[in-house]
């Protein structure tokens, strides 16, 4: 089992950049697959971005590509995700998500493991 943290959202205007961090506890974290999802108000949860737990793969949703990146630190137990040129559209709670030796799927039902969420808003 895994517990995850999330830090680092904040208040930013469009162009900006931010990065968060998911702090996860336990020592297998090298194993799961971890994934950044995202839900505004009055909508439902979407894909980001995620890694399969070997790091060998990653992928992102359309809308974040070329913007946003995911990475991982082992050795500090957590998984990043960099923000750039934040727009509007981009304002969200931020959740990170934890499945072992997942293959960092874009489905939000793969993972069993969350956080609590980070607040991201991007003013224009």
């Amino acid at each position: 089992q895994v517990q995850l943290v999330e830090s680092g959202g904040g208040l930013v205007q469009a162009g900006g950049s931010l990065r968060l961090s998911c702090a996860a506890s336990g020592r297998t974290f090298s194993r799961y697959a971890m994934g950044w999802f995202r839900q505004a108000p009055e909508k439902e949860r979407e894909f980001v971005a995620a890694m399969r737990w070997s790091g060998t793969s990653k992928n992102y949703a359309d809308s974040v590509k070329g913007r946003f990146a995911i990475s991982r630190d082992n050795a500090k137990n957590t998984v990043y995700l960099q923000m750039n040129n934040l727009k509007p559209e981009d304002t969200a709670v931020y959740y990170c998500a934890a499945d072992y030796q997942g293959p960092g799927s874009s489905s939000s039902t793969s993972y069993p493991y969350w956080g609590q969420g980070t607040q991201v808003t991007v003013s224009s």
